[in-house]
């Protein structure tokens, strides 16, 4: 009887630790959940004559404020405690990219779905899409294509093979002369022969502000893009005038300015304006 009541014993244990380890599960979605800001003060975008759109005054003293913002993310990689690296859809701009619109919240949110249970440090991610896969390619990300190129968010480039990989509108100064900021990888040579010209994809590197634990929750990490460094970046203090306020008339050089205040040079920044503010299990 003593040896029934043991083997009762341990089944009974065998089938907990079982029905706890099948409990957990082998994957979650993580919600990166981005905040545009000036500073600290979340953006309100608006007209030339708003009332209630969110001004801010660069380092120069040019008040500023925007119509439209928006910018592409993709080539998103969560890194573990042990370092190691889990890519998100990397080439599949359909599955792995987004296009974050301040006027459409919905997109502020971008859901990454069955990330294999973990702890998490640290986050990666591009601005932009990365050279090897940026080209308007209705067929192979035929998603992607078409909402980078809807009415609403119209990222892709006129002229060029490649996206926008931002796209700032808005009034500069007391007068509220125009701003229009875009950003992109440029092509050089005749068509059919292009070579690459300015990269103006940016590698993001993040250390989230507590592991982010994947498995029975789903967390949500917060990123903050801080749109004060866009003219008062770590690199560059802009002043806006007729050479690159218009994207018709930006050089490359002058529009590499902007690329590196919005997402780092590469090397001695690998931040930008970003930053993770918050992590909620």
């Amino acid at each position: 009887m003593k040896n029934l009541k043991q083997y009762v014993l341990l089944s009974l244990t065998a089938l907990s630790l079982t029905s706890c380890s099948d409990d957990e599960p082998v994957a979650n979605s993580v919600t990166l959940s981005f905040n545009n800001t000036f500073n600290t003060t979340t953006i309100v975008l608006g007209n030339a004559a708003s009332a209630t759109a969110t001004a801010n005054t660069s380092a120069a003293g040019q008040v500023h404020h925007f119509s439209e913002l928006k910018y592409v993310i993709s080539n998103i990689r969560l890194i573990k405690d042990d370092g190691t690296e889990v890519p998100y859809n990397i080439n599949d701009l359909d599955n792995g990219a987004a296009v974050i619109n301040q006027a459409n919240p919905a997109s502020l949110n971008y859901v990454l779905n069955n990330i294999p249970s973990g702890t998490y440090r640290q986050i990666k991610f591009g601005l932009g899409v990365k050279p090897d896969i940026n080209t308007l390619d209705q067929v192979r990300f035929p998603a992607f294509y078409a909402a980078a190129g809807a009415n609403d968010t119209e990222m892709h480039w006129e002229w060029g093979t490649g996206y926008r990989f931002t796209k700032i509108e808005g009034f500069y100064d007391t007068d509220n002369k125009t701003l229009s900021i875009h950003t992109g990888s440029t092509v050089e040579g005749a068509e059919g022969s292009y070579t690459q010209g300015v990269d103006a994809y940016r590698d993001i590197t993040l250390d989230l502000t507590t592991n982010a634990v994947v498995g029975s929750s789903a967390p949500k990490i917060t990123i903050k893009a801080d749109f004060n460094k866009l003219l008062s970046g770590a690199a560059n203090t802009i002043t806006l005038g007729e050479d690159n306020a218009i994207p018709s008339i930006h050089t490359a050089a002058n529009m590499v300015l902007f690329v590196d205040n919005l997402g780092g040079n590469g090397t001695s920044d690998i931040k930008g304006m970003f930053s993770v503010t918050t992590v909620e299990n």
